[in-house]
């Protein structure tokens, strides 16, 4: 069938086997819930949805790039203004910084209004002899660990329904409203070249980006025009019966489209082409991302493509590749040759943030930003020997000044950690990083542009 028609995207996954699903305890409760939340109003429209594929077609095309970054993990009680309003201003300041770097628009998506479930490596958690139910995020249980917090409660996919409600309604205020305003975008940028102490390493392009904001205002341009801007929201697909319950058909076209975001991913923990989670997106219309490990086959990619994208429709289909700063080199020329000699123009965006993950001394998982730096260069690499532009970036971040990722333009140290680790389950750029992230991205993306548009600087693959 194909994925853009009327279909049971709701019920068809159910008897495949689904990974990473929670031993919901009482059934009746979970079948309760999902009746409520298939009548609450959908999180986002069909329309909404269709215009993010217009804009990974782009992106697919090299006329656009992706930026797509927020918590590895949404707490209930993180919900607030103060908590959503850091994590939008960061986004929009690397925004900035990477639209003049890339000269084409960026599309910002974000890992908020429902990253509110996490797959882990086992289903228990064994402490001084205790073993309990893994955290599996907000969305099954609590983080404290006792029988009664880490008990799967189905009462908080009606919580986290309304969580995502609220700061969707933020988000959507804010990125209409003068907060996203880009001449204010810069003066935050300015603010922190100011107090960063790797100012120096971004000094050329932050000469650039201020020259062409001058230059707009001397050529009289409409500040209304830059005001506003666009955004859209993400989260991986991980709980069926959550994702099931807010499915809804699109009077006018037919098609069903899962409300809960305007794109979903497919984890590297539930991307079995058989399982049901493929089977379920395979259904509905939205853009659909899957996570690839360094383990992914070019079978495994081809397999995804005629579960999810048959008709190869632009826009519908994009890889996020998570493979470690050792083995992005090796692998990802593999895939994406394959994916070019099949006639797939999916929109490649690398994750430099799962495959770089160890544990530190005092048990605290970080990453060391210049790993991350250098699985993004060895993606941006790899582009390059192909002859096409990168897609897009995506990372776990906050607007918070946390301290779980070693390195930076602040240095953070492993004995840093301590101080300030709040994520829920993986660690996160702070603000500061997101930055620095930015400017050498940017760097990298005008690198890759003038290397595009000069045969010369491009090498040919054999």
């Amino acid at each position: 069938m194909n994925p853009m028609e009327k279909s049971t995207a709701a019920q068809t996954w159910r008897g495949l086997p689904a990974a990473q699903q929670p031993d919901w305890p009482d059934r009746d409760v979970l079948r309760r819930v999902t009746d409520d939340l298939a009548t609450a109003p959908p999180l986002v429209q069909a329309a909404e949805c269709d215009r993010l594929r217009s804009r990974l077609s782009e992106a697919a095309r090299g006329e656009a790039f992706v930026l797509q970054g927020g918590d590895c993990a949404e707490v209930l009680g993180g919900a607030t203004a103060d908590s959503i309003q850091g994590k939008l201003k960061t986004l929009l300041q690397m925004a900035a910084i990477l639209t003049h770097g890339a000269s084409v628009p960026v599309v910002k998506i974000g890992r908020m209004a429902g990253q509110y479930a996490k797959p882990r490596s086992s289903p228990t958690e064994t402490r001084e002899g205790v073993t309990l139910p893994s955290y599996f995020g907000d969305a099954v249980n609590d983080r404290a660990f006792t029988a009664a917090a880490r008990r799967p409660d189905p009462a908080r996919l009606r919580a986290v329904y309304d969580a995502s409600a609220a700061t969707l309604n933020l988000v959507r205020a804010f990125a209409g409203g003068g907060f996203a305003d880009l001449h204010r975008v810069h003066a935050w940028n300015q603010g922190f070249l100011t107090d960063s102490p790797a100012a120096g390493r971004y000094e050329r392009l932050a000469t650039e980006i201020d020259r062409t904001m001058a230059f707009m205002r001397a050529c009289g341009v409409d500040p209304r025009q830059l005001h506003i801007t666009e955004f859209f929201t993400s989260h991986e697909g991980l709980l069926l019966d959550y994702e099931s319950a807010l499915t809804r058909e699109d009077e006018a076209t037919g098609r069903s489209y899962a409300t809960s975001a305007h794109l979903l991913w497919i984890g590297e923990r539930t991307r079995d082409p058989d399982g049901a989670h493929v089977e379920y997106f395979s259904r509905v219309a939205n853009p659909v991302a899957i996570k690839l490990g360094p383990s992914t086959t070019a079978d495994d990619l081809l397999a995804y493509v005629d579960r999810i994208d048959p008709q190869r429709l632009p826009g519908r289909l994009s890889f996020v590749t998570r493979m470690g700063r050792d083995r992005v080199r090796d692998v990802l020329p593999v895939l994406m040759e394959k994916a070019a000699a099949n006639g797939i123009r999916a929109c490649w965006i690398t994750d430099p943030m799962h495959g770089n993950t160890f544990t530190a001394d005092g048990g605290y998982k970080t990453r060391r930003f210049d790993d991350v730096i250098d699985e993004v260069k060895g993606f941006f690499e790899v582009h390059k020997a192909l002859g096409v532009q990168p897609g897009g970036i995506h990372v776990e971040l906050t607007g918070e000044d946390v301290t779980e990722c070693l390195g930076g333009g602040h240095d953070i140290g492993v004995g840093d950690l301590a101080r300030s680790y709040d994520s829920a389950c993986d660690p996160r750029l702070n603000h500061s990083q997101s930055l620095d992230l930015a400017f050498l991205v940017a760097e990298m993306l005008q690198d890759g542009r003038r290397a595009l548009h000069d045969p010369a600087l491009t090498r040919t693959r054999p």
